[in-house]
């Protein structure tokens, strides 16, 4: 996708190695692409060391990308606080001079419970990442873009929990159908600067969250988690669960020139298994 050389993208929630962000910025780098590695970077206000990616990772994964060839910054960011959203847009500029590309996908999808033994502080802090998150990044990225003059992309990591129900994830899922709703309305909003917002929607993904949410279910199940991830399988015509680069293919096109007509769009990446 020639389109995208030399293009900016900053992609949140992208300092876990073997990560879904990880697996986007590859794309991106091979693409051409100028990156900004982005997460936590540090445990905070409910967000522990083993579900965030740290600054050692963060800067694991901006080598990595560096041995492609890429250009790349790291830059912590609670996605959050506002006030870091808007530091990591300004940082992202000073260092590249512009931003083309924002792609939300820092995301809480760990907490797995009964809605019956959901506590207001887990039920918020998976609202105030994939939700308010989302709407803090777009509302920075879009005021950047809207600076620079020429468009862009703002892409939302959403899930097939975007559109279907899916037992002990009530804040995920809903989080995840605010993000669709967020996309529809920014694509209207934000049309006349002629920045499209999309969202994509993979399935279960081969990632460590993925991992987290097999054992759950398998558990949940009774049943072993090669049993459960067979089960998976067996549900997608095309015979297998998605991995990052699958969902990386369908953001990098959506980021390219290619996609300039879309907008608003909800795009599963599910192997069939979603279609609507």
């Amino acid at each position: 996708m020639s389109s995208l050389q030399g293009k900016v993208v900053v992609c949140t929630g992208s300092g876990r190695r073997e990560g879904l962000g990880e697996g986007i910025l590859q794309r991106f780098a091979s693409e051409g692409c100028r990156l900004v590695v982005t997460d936590l970077g540090q445990a905070d206000r409910g967000l522990g060391e083993d579900n965030i990616g740290s600054t050692a990772e963060m800067e694991e994964v901006a080598d990595a990308l560096r041995a492609q060839g890429a250009e790349v910054i790291t830059v912590p960011c609670d996605v959050r606080k506002q006030e870091q959203v808007e530091a990591l847009v300004a940082r992202t500029v000073e260092a590249f001079g512009r931003l083309d590309v924002m792609v939300n996908n820092a995301g809480v999808g760990y907490i797995m419970q009964p809605i019956s033994e959901v506590s207001l502080a887990d039920w918020q802090l998976v609202m105030d990442v994939n939700l308010t998150g989302a709407f803090l990044t777009t509302q920075a990225a879009a005021a950047q873009m809207r600076k620079q003059g020429d468009g862009g992309r703002i892409i939302n990591i959403a899930s097939q929990a975007a559109k279907t129900g899916f037992p002990h994830m009530a804040p995920y899922v809903a989080s995840k159908h605010g993000m669709i709703g967020l996309t529809r309305t920014s694509a209207i909003d934000l049309a006349a600067d002629g920045i499209t917002v999309n969202a994509v929607c993979p399935n279960h993904v081969t990632t460590g969250l993925g991992a987290k949410q097999s054992e759950y279910f398998a558990n949940y199940r009774g049943m072993s988690v090669e049993d459960y991830r067979a089960g998976l399988r067996a549900r997608i015509p095309l015979g297998r669960v998605g991995l990052p680069g699958d969902t990386a293919a369908a953001v990098a096109f959506l980021a390219s020139d290619d996609a300039a007509f879309i907008t608003g769009e909800a795009l599963n990446v599910s192997g069939g298994e979603e279609m609507h």
